[in-house]
């Protein structure tokens, strides 16, 4: 098998790495710890996927090793289903704006692009769909371990064209507009496969951390 870029489905919510496994942050309402892991919780996960694409469509994107076991992935949706980015200080206004939440990597194919390119993947699929700009939560201090955090490190996002419209000195609110972006490769998944990854046997078993990027 080759690797392949794939939508979200309900069946990778399970495989995804160490901590995202039954992550429920940024489907929680209430005011929770900023950490991945926070709050888990499977059930609610599922339901909220099943509302998601039900009524907005896909809603992310997972990178596939040979085997068919994640790589890493990006998930993205409307804010308003979210609840939890009502809870920061530099939340959207517009429920419809299009966040960027997660993006997350497995460790052992961490440091060769797959984030960059998954964030690709998710631009050239919201791009198709019409959208006219994407936002993203980023996290700010660069002393904090962001492989902890359910949101992007700052310096990432602005490597990748993000600029702030929400100032907040922990996690301001950054935005993308899809339509200053000349052009994504057409083939990522030609790019995905020619990726030096040193892949070894993930572990089933979910760790108290994860890596990013």
């Amino acid at each position: 098998m080759a690797r392949k870029l794939k939508p979200l489905l309900r069946e990778h919510l399970d495989g995804l790495p160490a901590a995202c496994t039954g992550c429920a942050f940024w489907e929680s309402a209430e005011t929770i710890e900023r950490r991945c892991g926070s709050v888990c919780d499977r059930d609610r996960l599922r339901d909220w996927y099943a509302v998601v694409t039900t009524e907005w469509g896909e809603c992310g994107r997972v990178a596939l090793d040979d085997d068919g076991e994640v790589l890493g992935f990006v998930k993205y949706a409307p804010a308003g289903y979210f609840p939890q980015a009502a809870t920061f200080p530099s939340r959207p206004d517009d429920p419809n704006a299009v966040l960027i939440t997660c993006l997350h990597i497995r460790d052992d194919a961490r440091d060769h692009g797959l984030g960059r390119l998954l964030v690709h993947a998710a631009l050239r699929d919201l791009k198709g769909r019409g959208e006219r700009s994407v936002l993203s939560f980023a996290c700010a201090s660069p002393s904090i371990d962001i492989g902890e955090m359910p949101m992007i490190g700052m310096k990432y996002l602005l490597s990748q064209g993000f600029t702030v419209v929400r100032p907040d000195p922990a996690f301001p609110l950054m935005q993308l507009d899809l339509r200053a972006i000349a052009s994504l490769a057409e083939n990522l998944e030609a790019i995905l496969e020619s990726l030096r990854i040193p892949l070894t046997s993930p572990a089933r078993v979910p760790g108290p951390t994860i890596r990013a990027r």
